[in-house]
């Protein structure tokens, strides 16, 4: 029966990560819908079908609870805000098809998250953890002199998911719930944007039925994935579902590389070489950890 759990846990984490990996291929479909649109309906549809899966799901009594307290809801905004932020930095990297740079900021987002419980949770970490965090600045800062720009798209999506991932350790509510109360929280600032778009005559909904299809799609497309995730976290170790999350940023790379064709120069391989050694000492830390036996 155990492994019968893990296998169906670790189906559900691949199906997670191939589709969140293939979603440049989605977003990419919005050609001509900027970006904060494109964010302001994915909130909007986000929000209607995660109710109606939280019903279906009896998941109310939760919702219900964290609502009831607006008081300890500020964690919470917090989430809800980081989550649209990284969404739409995003799909603005798809769209103008800087994908490489995106996949970046998913590979260095452990990282990010180690710094961050180490800086903010005082959490200890290994010397090697050490050492990968700082070979993943390195990194950054190698593009940042070489190149002579700021790799803005993976420091804002490394920080923002790693943020995001810290104020979520302070939310006492599973990943389906917490999203539907983020995504709740920002409804209404979503109704008044897409008012305002609908009024300016700027708004693409409705518009014509592919687009306007593929806007309300995306509450779906949002939600598929975490369902799934959702269904990995309860049968897997952490650790095994920290090493299927690479699957993310590596099936973005190769579309960037193979259906975007983006230029991938050796200034970026390499810091891509460096972030990909770090992640090697740090998943290696981590294993090793793991595999200690527990002291009496």
């Amino acid at each position: 029966m155990a492994e019968q759990e893990t296998s169906k846990g670790v189906a559900y984490g691949l199906s997670a990560y191939i589709m969140w990996g293939c979603f440049p291929l989605y977003f990419a479909l919005f050609e001509g819908v900027p970006a904060l649109e494109v964010v302001i309906h994915r909130v909007l549809w986000s929000c209607v079908f995660l109710a109606v899966i939280v019903t279906f799901l009896k998941r109310w009594p939760p919702v219900r609870a964290a609502l009831a307290r607006p008081k300890k809801l500020g964690f919470v905004l917090g989430c809800a805000v980081l989550i649209a932020v990284n969404w739409g930095v995003y799909i603005y990297a798809v769209e103008s098809r800087q994908v490489l740079q995106a996949s970046l900021g998913y590979f260095l987002t452990p990282l990010v998250n180690v710094g961050l419980g180490m800086l903010v949770l005082k959490e200890s970490i290994t010397r090697l953890q050490i050492v990968a965090v700082v070979l993943a600045a390195i990194a950054i800062l190698y593009q940042l002199f070489l190149l002579g720009v700021v790799p803005w798209i993976t420091l804002v999506l490394a920080f923002s998911f790693g943020t995001y991932g810290l104020l979520r350790k302070q939310v006492a509510l599973d990943g389906l719930s917490g999203l539907f109360v983020e995504t709740l929280l920002l409804l209404p600032v979503g109704i008044l944007a897409l008012t305002a778009l609908s009024y300016a005559g700027a708004s693409h909904f409705g518009t014509d039925t592919a687009t306007t299809l593929l806007l309300l799609s995306s509450g779906i497309v949002t939600a598929i994935p975490l369902l799934a995730f959702a269904g990995a976290a309860r049968r897997l170790r952490l650790s095994t579902v920290g090493f299927l999350m690479y699957i993310n940023p590596t099936i973005q790379f190769f579309i960037a590389l193979m259906v975007f064709s983006e230029p991938l120069s050796t200034e970026k391989l390499t810091s891509f070489v460096m972030i990909w050694v770090a992640l090697g000492l740090y998943s290696w830390s981590a294993w090793v950890e793991r595999a200690k036996p527990v002291s009496s």
